[in-house]
């Protein structure tokens, strides 16, 4: 049979490594770096991804010296001792007969310690230090501490190294105007501000070039104001050439960028289109990065010129078996990453280990184990309910061998699920439950929809685990039961279509999404597989310039006027939206105001009547919002009328997800609590 995806899985070459195919697994800081006590948990982290057949792996960032630290303590290469106790983690990857890169990352002014140190001594909008200036004599020592680094990543075992210098971080502070302020060698101009980066590189080239393969992480666009501009990022790459760099990663933007980069609402390679200019002004190796989730998307970057390698960071923590499966021709089985950032990005940065909403299993390797169960105990398990919570429950159960049944009343799995895949940003959350519906099938379990469960249905299975979730929690005020007052699952359900003045009670996540939804209008092209307008419509909206011509690569925004006017309403006082994910929550925010969505808190509602939704403003003020419809989003209560029946029977079910705790909708946290209740069964 042909290779599945022969570009994607054949080798290349990189400087003296040769790699048995194309896939790189990006950079994470997975927060088990920072500690020589994680180091096992670390090596077994990237060992189940070498095992898998990744052809790359990049660690975290870990920084040449103490002025470099993304945080006090944290990853760094700087002493013998240090290299030594890497060699743990490079056995294990190529004991898998996998490679392994370290990326070489100072955090210059991002970095969250009052020992940071930057081009200037100018604060960033991301941490509450500012740091210190290098002085000359400073940024000589820090080329050598890269250098010195280098040979450790080398002693350490390690096959290459990757040279941070995008996403802001030291050397792209050095590169932007924005942030180097200095008329010494080191800046001044474009041609100084360049120096820096390049002479690392030149440097570690000539350190260990022979040994290592050396890549250089580039910013292809910037998205900050007075940063690099397309002819900048050229000129680098050719100097970086000339020096011998090995390959060239690829970055986009800063963290502190108003751009979001690699959020769900990001169309698939929506970047594709600058590594492709890259890639023609140069003769070395070009890496694509950045929401190109699936073997596909990457063989296709692959087949039309794009780049020669491509870089999947979250996807390996969804599913570290990405490589295998798809050489396998099982890539319906891939769990994809649906680019929510909440076990991941958020976790990094509150200092957190980073795991994954959809394979909580991610970073936990050595204490979440799922055992496959000797065949004489193998248990008969009823799991009701086919939301996130059971979906992970039935599929982790059968995966170690017990003989699982998984009912639901409605007619499609999913769950919660199901209604987020509606939101405009989400639709990635389609994918998830189609990879679930395929998993449930290989592994054998018997799915029941349409199946309203009665003690009496369960009573000859060995474990009950009732997962029903939640149900939309009810307002009262006069005038709730008009039919013009609505539930937001019968809105994402499509069952009511609103009109065109709409009131949103309830500003939690759902409140949020249900507002995006409605002032969406349906764009042409799949956001499953970004169609050119989709990718178009994403760049004019949030204002990038593709052709980098303008410092930064900022443009002026443009977005379609809303489908809709909305009202989006809270009893709190707090401001709207400050729960929302740390790396994601200013982007929808930013989406909620550019539609003209008018945010209100603390109000009381008073009724809803013909004249619209009278309501009372923290003022004391009345106010009367001409709406056509209220759609509530006022939280969620647990269903657990199955369960409570089961314990009256005398059963001892277990109770996870929505239908155990009820909060605002969880399911990072449902999903974890069905994987670690499986692996127990």
């Amino acid at each position: 049979m042909p290779q599945p995806l022969p570009l994607l899985l054949s080798p290349v070459t990189v400087g003296p490594l040769t790699l048995r195919n194309r896939v790189v697994m990006g950079s994470m800081h997975t927060g088990l770096d920072d500690r020589a006590r994680h180091t096992d948990r670390l090596a077994a982290f990237y060992t189940e991804r070498a095992r898998h057949d990744v052809g790359l792996i990049v660690t975290g960032g870990c920084s040449p010296d103490v002025s470099g630290w993304l945080l006090p303590f944290g990853s760094m290469m700087a002493t013998r001792r240090t290299a030594d106790r890497h060699r743990a983690v490079t056995d294990a990857v190529h004991a898998e007969g996998g490679a392994i890169a370290l990326q070489l990352l100072h955090a210059g002014r991002y970095g969250y310690s009052p020992l940071a140190a930057a081009p200037s001594s100018l604060k960033s909008p991301i941490s509450p230090f500012r740091p210190r200036a290098l002085t000359t004599a400073g940024v000589q020592r820090t080329v050598e501490h890269f250098v010195r680094a280098a040979r450790l990543a080398r002693r350490a075992g390690y096959d290459a190294v990757e040279i941070m210098g995008s996403e802001g971080y030291l050397l792209n502070q050095f590169l932007a105007a924005r942030t180097n302020r200095r008329t010494d060698a080191w800046g001044g101009s474009a041609d100084r501000r360049r120096h820096l980066p390049v002479e690392v590189v030149r440097r570690v080239v000539e350190a260990v070039g022979d040994d290592l393969a050396v890549v250089y992480r580039i910013s292809l666009v910037d998205l900050v104001e007075d940063g690099q501009t397309w002819d900048d990022v050229l000129a680098l790459a050719h100097e970086l050439e000339q020096v011998g760099v090995h390959a060239l990663g690829t970055g986009i933007g800063w963290h502190e960028a108003r751009v979001p980069t690699i959020l769900s609402q990001v169309p698939r390679a929506a970047w594709a289109s600058l590594t492709a200019r890259l890639r023609a002004h140069v003769d070395v190796p070009v890496m694509a990065a950045n929401r190109i989730n699936t073997p596909e998307v990457a063989e296709r970057l692959l087949a039309d010129g794009t780049a020669d390698l491509v870089s999947m960071a979250r996807p390996f923590l969804a599913d570290p078996a990405l490589v295998t499966k798809a050489a396998a021709g099982r890539s319906d089985e891939i769990m994809t990453c649906i680019a929510c950032n909440q076990a991941c990005l958020d976790a990094t940065f509150a200092n957190r280990t980073v795991s994954c909403l959809l394979n909580p299993r991610a970073g936990r390797e050595t204490e979440l184990v799922l055992l496959p169960v000797p065949e004489t105990r193998r248990r008969a398990v009823a799991v009701v309910g086919a939301g996130p919570a059971g979906l992970a429950t039935a599929v982790a159960a059968a995966e170690r061998g017990l003989r699982v049944t998984l009912f639901d009343a409605a007619d499609e799995l999913g769950g919660q699920f199901r209604l987020a895949m509606r939101v405009p940003g989400k639709e990635e959350f389609a994918h998830a439950l189609a990879a679930y519906d395929r998993q449930l099938q290989v592994r054998g379990v018997d799915v029941r929809l349409r199946t309203h469960v009665r003690p009496a249905d369960v009573v000859g299975y060995d474990d009950v685990v009732v997962a029903t979730g939640v149900v939309p929690r009810a307002v009262a005020f006069p005038g709730h039961d008009d039919p013009r007052v609505v539930s937001y699952a019968a809105v994402l359900a499509g069952d009511v279509v609103p009109g065109p003045r709409v009131a949103v009670i309830g500003a939690g996540g759902i409140g949020v999404d249900v507002s995006t939804f409605l002032v969406h209008e349906e764009l042409p092209g799949d956001h499953g597989t970004s169609g050119p307008e989709t990718v178009t419509h994403f760049l004019a909206r949030w204002g990038v310039d593709e052709t980098v011509s303008s410092p930064g690569g900022l443009a002026v925004r443009s977005a379609p006027a809303p489908a809709r006017q909305v009202w989006l309403l809270q009893r709190k006082t707090s401001r709207i939206g400050a729960g929302l994910g740390r790396t994601s929550g200013w982007a929808h925010r930013m989406t909620l105001r550019d539609n003209g969505i008018e945010m209100i808190p603390g109000v009381s509602y008073d009724r809803f009547d013909d004249a619209g939704l009278h309501l009372t403003l923290p003022s004391g003020a009345s106010r009367v919002l001409p709406v056509d419809h209220v759609v509530v989003c006022a939280g969620q209560e647990s269903e657990r009328s199955l369960y409570d029946a089961l314990v009256a029977a005398g059963r001892t079910p277990y109770l996870v997800g929505g239908a155990d705790v009820c909060a605002e909708l969880d399911a990072e946290r449902a999903i974890r609590e069905g994987t670690e209740l499986a692996s127990r069964l």
